[in-house]
């Protein structure tokens, strides 16, 4: 099992630690719910460093990322992000991740920590184009600082305004002491605040400057277990829960990230999927009697017949009630819809609902 360059840190600092994709990492510190409400109301530190980096260089970079991507990077411009996702041959997906133009020739890939051998073999697959490819996974660290109060509590450490930085923009500059660090703003919370790319000879200072500059503001560290239940009530997917190698981009809800304005992996396809409708949707519910969904918990009907499957499901922190995302049968995916949750053979009575479930 592999180790972050924070991993002792965390132990230090009483984390409880568990194994995720392969990495040793920080789940709780004082409490899932203590920790969710850190970050909605003020500011809160993620060590997310397991995920992986891959950057492509070169005239055809674009070119490649065209093709093996669903959505448009060609509208980048320097200084952008863009969510997007990898399809297979086969109408599903291979792994869900951010791209970064960091320059007119240079892209940054950002991909789960649990798919980062699988993309780097897909993407180095389809790369017939002389793209140069670096997997840098192993040498960054990537800090998700969170919250509301993230701008001011972090502006002291960079010349760089923070808080003129839009959503899904980034610049690479001054932070903590270092140069050349990528302070993007995105993150997987809701709640605003940046991600901090940085080596991992760095990562260490920079953590325990971000905590003395934060300290005035209630700044905690966060575990994986909130960022779980953070993102849940975002409604954004979780790659191996709610899309996998064989859910369709269509079927996900992620059509925005679809274009059929240009050719890549599976297009046609997925076209075609698109002209005929799909069957199954990736659906929000939240439950109207109390309860708490589970991952492959059955979604049934007022008759009992089952319509789907539970993909994601927790009680939200924020809102008191059992929320979870899942797919229905296409018939039984309209807002408002009554579903029915089987917990333990009792079917608890449900609702389908509009994203995000947590609305600032």
């Amino acid at each position: 099992m592999k180790n972050t360059a924070l991993t002792h840190v965390h132990e230090s600092l009483g984390a409880k630690m568990l194994p995720f994709a392969g990495y040793n990492m920080p789940i709780l510190y004082e409490g899932v719910n203590a920790e969710h409400e850190t970050v909605r109301n003020s500011v809160g530190v993620f060590d997310v460093s397991h995920m992986g980096e891959f950057f492509l260089s070169g005239p055809n970079a674009l070119a490649l990322i065209q093709k093996v991507t669903s959505n448009d990077a060609s509208v980048l411009t320097v200084g952008r992000a863009q969510y997007s996702c990898l399809p297979n041959t086969d109408g599903g997906i291979v792994d869900d991740l951010i791209v970064y133009k960091m320059g007119e020739e240079k892209y940054l890939l950002v991909v789960n920590a649990s798919n980062i051998d699988k993309d780097w073999d897909w993407i180095s697959a389809h790369n017939d184009l002389g793209v140069d490819m670096e997997n840098a996974s192993e040498d960054y660290s990537l800090l998700a600082i969170q919250g509301p109060k993230a701008v001011e509590a972090m502006q002291s450490l960079s010349s760089i305004d923070l808080s003129e930085i839009a959503y899904y923009h980034f610049e690479v500059g001054d932070f903590a002491g270092f140069d050349n660090v990528i302070i993007s703003a995105t993150g997987y919370t809701g709640s605003g605040g940046f991600e901090i790319y940085c080596k991992n000879d760095q990562v260490e200072i920079i953590w325990n400057k971000v905590f003395e500059a934060g300290a005035a503001f209630g700044i905690k560290p966060i575990g994986l277990a909130a960022r779980d239940t953070l993102r849940l009530e975002m409604g954004f997917c979780l790659y191996g829960n709610d899309i996998n190698d064989t859910t369709s981009p269509l079927e996900a809800g992620l059509g925005w990230i679809t274009k059929f304005t240009k050719d890549f992996t599976n297009a046609d396809n997925l076209k075609k999927q698109k002209e005929a409708g799909v069957t199954k949707k990736l659906v929000a519910f939240e439950l109207i009697e109390r309860g708490v969904p589970r991952h492959d918990y059955e979604i049934v009907d007022a008759s009992g017949n089952v319509i789907g499957i539970v993909t994601s499901g927790t009680m939200s922190p924020s809102m008191n009630k059992g929320i979870g995302l899942g797919y229905v049968s296409t018939e039984n995916s309209a807002v408002d819809s009554d579903i029915f949750i089987r917990i333990r053979k009792n079917d608890v009575a449900a609702k389908v609902v509009k994203l995000p479930f947590y609305k600032k």
